[in-house]
C-alpha cells in the first residue's frame, strides 16, 4: 500500500476529521472527508511523556527498542479501539487501512499501535 503524507496543522486536521459522540465509547474521531487505503489521516501530536494517561499513545521508536509516549492534544486523541480497525499508525502518523467514508468513525487497534 502506498502511503501519502502531508504536513499537518490543527486547522488542516480539522478539515479532515471531527470529534462526535461514539457508539463505541464516549467521544470518537470521525472522517469529515473520504480516505482511500494508504491515505495519511494525520499525526498524533502531543508532548512526550513517561507515564500513562487517558490520551497517551505508546509507539516504539524506529529501531523498535524504545517505547515513546505522547499525550494527545489534537483531534486524534479521540480515536477509539476496534478489533477490525480502519486505520493504523506508522510511528505517530495515522493512515487509512481501507476506504473510510465521510462520517465513519476512525478506529485503530490499541494493541497494534506499539
Amino acid at each position: 500500500m502506498t502511503r501519502k503524507h502531508h504536513a499537518d496543522t490543527d486547522d488542516a486536521l480539522g478539515r479532515r476529521v471531527y470529534r462526535a459522540m461514539s457508539s463505541i465509547h464516549g467521544q470518537g474521531c470521525f472522517a469529515r472527508v473520504a480516505f482511500a487505503p494508504g491515505d495519511w489521516i494525520g499525526t498524533y501530536e502531543g508532548r512526550e511523556v513517561s507515564e500513562d494517561g487517558t490520551h497517551v499513545l505508546w509507539i516504539y521508536d524506529s529501531d523498535g527498542r524504545i517505547l515513546v509516549g505522547r499525550d494527545g492534544c489534537n483531534l486524534l486523541r479521540w480515536l477509539n479501539h476496534s478489533d477490525d480497525p480502519n486505520a493504523e499508525f506508522d510511528g505517530f502518523d495515522l493512515y487509512a487501512r481501507r476506504a473510510i467514508a465521510i462520517d465513519d468513525e476512525i478506529t485503530f487497534d490499541y494493541h497494534g499501535a506499539c
